[in-house]
């Protein structure tokens, strides 16, 4: 799962794939904005059914605190 996430957020960033890891922050990647981060929230939903709390979308700071966030929503 964490393959298609990443290419999701790989997806509505515009970037190249393998551009974005488990690793990588949010601060790192210019193309990854507030409004790029609603996007990618709306699309998480959308394609794959994973419904992250507004709340605890505002915290995500990197793409594993984003993928900790998405095994929260599927418990």
């Amino acid at each position: 799962m964490a393959e298609k996430i990443i290419a999701l957020i790989e997806d509505v960033l515009r970037v190249p794939r393998g551009t974005i890891t488990e690793e990588t922050k949010v601060d790192e990647v210019e193309e990854w904005d507030s409004l790029a981060h609603v996007a990618m929230i709306g699309e998480l939903e959308e394609k794959l059914g994973i419904v992250i709390p507004l709340e605890a979308s505002l915290e995500i700071g990197s793409v594993k605190e984003l993928l900790e966030q998405c095994g929260k929503c599927a418990e």
